[in-house]
């Protein structure tokens, strides 16, 4: 059985996108043959990352 922690539990979320920023998206996730859902997690990440370097 494996124990689960805070640490390795992922967490959902729910997000609307303009129909614009949509189709982006799905061009990009096509171009890189995955999900959409991995395009928004690495663009979060990036941003994240990004962010916290500037403080």
């Amino acid at each position: 059985m494996i124990r689960r922690t805070k640490a390795n539990i992922a967490c959902r979320t729910s997000v609307t996108f303009p129909p614009e920023l949509y189709e982006a998206l799905e061009a990009i996730a096509r171009s890189k043959k995955v999900s959409i859902a991995w395009v928004v997690r690495d663009a979060a990440e990036k941003y994240v990352a990004n962010e916290t370097s500037r403080k």
